[in-house]
């Protein structure tokens, strides 16, 4: 748990930086980004940190390497997406218009991107993480197969991986449909995040099931 929530937040940071480096507009949004980062490693380092054992026999396995490194990756590019498009609906909320990126509020809204700009980092984010994410799903199924004798057997951290990959993928088509742009697709979105979050902490911690490793001290 220690190990991949450092590892996730700091893909996220990096994930962030590739944006900047891409977009320079959302480099305004990095206090944002990196106050989650810091928050989140103070919180990892004060709840999650236990002290290192040997790996159970279902872990050991080639597979470990792939499926979470996938998983931490496109957890740090979803983190991004979020951190767009909370802002984005605070933006929306404070501007006239999603579009003309006017501020009628100062202060940090005033400072941020347009609505537009905003947006489209949101949904690029988006469509970066989510065919990693997707693959860290097949690979946790495959390793599913060769640990436990099966691919799939709605384990409460396997149906919460679908949850978040199905909420993406909604996500990821109302970004696309007349209907359900803007607003309506951010909520979208963080929702999907908070099942990544919830699946990560709740399920690990708290519920029962073959994913039931994450203990701290």
């Amino acid at each position: 748990m220690y190990e991949f929530g450092t590892a996730a937040v700091l893909a996220g940071a990096l994930a962030y930086l590739f944006f900047a480096v891409r977009v320079p507009a959302i480099r305004r949004i990095g206090v944002f980004v990196l106050g989650i980062v810091v928050i989140g490693m103070v919180l990892i380092g004060l709840y999650l940190y236990a002290e290192s054992g040997p790996l159970i026999a279902a872990l050991r396995s080639d597979w470990l390497v792939v499926h979470v490194s996938a998983a931490i990756i496109s957890f740090g590019i979803f983190l991004v997406s979020a951190v767009a498009s909370a802002l984005y609906l605070v933006a929306l909320r404070w501007r006239k218009s999603p579009s003309d990126g006017e501020p009628n509020a100062g202060g940090l809204v005033e400072s941020l991107p347009s609505s537009a700009v905003l947006d489209r980092v949101a949904h690029r984010a988006a469509v970066f993480g989510f065919p990693i994410w997707t693959f860290a799903v097949i690979a946790g199924a495959i390793w599913a197969e060769s640990a436990w004798g099966r691919f799939w057997g709605w384990d409460p951290k396997e149906t919460w991986a679908f949850i978040s990959w199905a909420l993406y993928a909604a996500y990821l088509h109302a970004r696309t449909t007349a209907g359900w742009r803007g607003a309506r697709a951010a909520w979208v979105n963080l929702v999907a995040f908070a099942t990544l979050v919830f699946n990560l902490l709740f399920v690990n911690l708290v519920s029962a099931g073959l994913h039931s490793y994450g203990g701290v001290s």
